[in-house]
């Protein structure tokens, strides 16, 4: 969160199944494009509903610790579970176990070819 000097963030869900960390700044980026005009605005309407329905501002403590909005950690069952925390598409992502090792099993299915692939495009 330093790295683009915000302190403050903004945790909501987009799809009810992981919480996301915003620094302020990438929300109100992510914000403006959902209220954007266009043949999509129903479903941008939708997941801005949602985003701002489960989301909050907080602030990062002196520990570099943010409190999870209530309603979102029994939303997402992250209340007494272990969490995993990814940084992805500067946001944190936070998925409780269950979510967690879906995504891995997921992500681990014809991993090989993925790995091809992407290599194809320039990953090293």
């Amino acid at each position: 969160m330093e790295s683009v000097g915000d302190r403050k963030v903004f945790i909501t869900t987009l799809n009810i199944s992981t919480a996301l960390i915003y620094p302020i700044s990438v929300w109100r980026e992510t914000e403006k494009m959902l209220q954007e005009a266009g043949d999509d605005a129903d479903v941008r309407s939708d997941v801005a509903f949602v985003a701002n329905h489960f989301g909050e501002d907080a602030e990062v403590d002196a520990q570099g610790r943010v409190l999870i909005p209530t309603t979102l950690r029994r939303e997402l069952e992250l209340e007494k579970d272990d969490v995993y925390l990814l940084c992805f598409k500067q946001r944190i992502e936070v998925l409780g176990s269950k979510t967690y090792a879906e995504r891995l099993a997921k992500a681990r299915t014809d991993l090989a070819q993925k790995v091809s692939a992407l290599e194809k495009k320039g990953l090293r």
